[in-house]
């Protein structure tokens, strides 16, 4: 699952003296606000249809799901949303978000509610993981439509480390992970502490592997579409590197489905949207938006 920030200290602020008759008014509208804010969403299928655009929900800066701004490729679930809209016979809008707090987060501000600062919601949000328990979590959306499985997996120079098959084979080896990720933690953690001293964070995964395909770092943990699109893009030779699915407490040990989200009772809009990706996956158009960023796309 994608890493989320972790919010700083909010600092306190001195509240001046509001007259009674402020607060009143002050509290009505507090009051109007919540109420039109808790009122079941106007859109559905029929409106999109209207519109002739459909809004999609994608995470920033979420490579190579979402590249940064100036990226020669825009990011697959980019593509993706454009390729679901054009098969419904309808334009784009994309609607990207930073990460909040947890996913759950996530689906209240770009699905169900919108954000207090009144961006979004969108008709519907991408790279949603299918999980059954995190479903039950989150009953105000529908999660359907997996369309790629993802793993973690240690990437290691076989120049420098010829076999890896548990983490404490890299011990005294210096290795690298995303600052957040459950790949950090699982470094920071494994063969009780030992690799500890040699663990690199670095801001993202791009700089991670930057630094793996540098020499900087003789192993990375990291996800399976992160590795290879980084290696496509930087022009690497595969043969020099070497992947392990690694076993730890802290990594899903399969993986996790990533899919979609819409409003629980947008159910005419999830079919739409389960028929149009269905269509593309079965004309080999998902397999060659994927193949465009050097990832295999993986069974759901």
């Amino acid at each position: 699952m994608r890493a989320c920030p972790v919010r700083g200290a909010v600092p306190t602020v001195p509240v001046p003296s509001v007259p009674p008759a402020s607060r009143s008014l002050a509290a009505t509208l507090l009051a109007l606000a919540a109420l039109f804010c808790a009122q079941p969403s106007l859109a559905d299928m029929a409106k999109i249809r209207q519109s002739g655009t459909l809004k999609v929900a994608v995470y920033k800066s979420l490579p190579p799901f979402s590249t940064a701004p100036g990226s020669p490729l825009p990011g697959i679930d980019v593509a993706l949303a454009k390729a679901l809209s054009k098969q419904m016979g309808l334009s784009v809008s994309l609607l990207p978000f930073d990460a909040d707090e947890n996913m759950s987060d996530d689906l209240r501000n770009m699905v169900w509610r919108g954000h207090y600062l009144g961006y979004g919601p969108a008709d519907v949000m991408l790279h949603v993981p299918v999980d059954r328990a995190f479903m039950r979590e989150n009953d105000k959306t529908l999660i359907f439509a997996p369309y790629h499985r993802e793993t973690f997996v240690l990437v290691h120079d076989r120049e420098r480390i010829a076999e890896v098959r548990q983490l404490g084979d890299l011990a005294g080896q210096p290795t690298g992970a995303e600052a957040g990720s459950a790949g950090a933690n699982a470094l920071l953690s494994g063969a009780q502490g030992a690799l500890r001293d040699k663990v690199k964070i670095y801001p993202g995964p791009d700089e991670t592997l930057h630094a793996l395909f540098a020499g900087e770092i003789a192993a990375a943990l990291v996800t399976r579409s992160q590795y290879e699109s980084a290696l496509k893009a930087a022009g690497q030779s595969a043969a020099r590197f070497a992947t392990v699915d690694l076993v730890s407490p802290l990594l899903p040990p399969h993986g996790w489905a990533i899919g979609m989200a819409v409003k629980a009772d947008e159910r005419e809009l999830a079919e739409s949207l389960q028929n149009a990706l269905d269509a593309i996956r079965g004309s080999g158009e998902l397999q060659r938006i994927f193949a465009q960023y050097g990832v295999v796309l993986q069974a759901p």
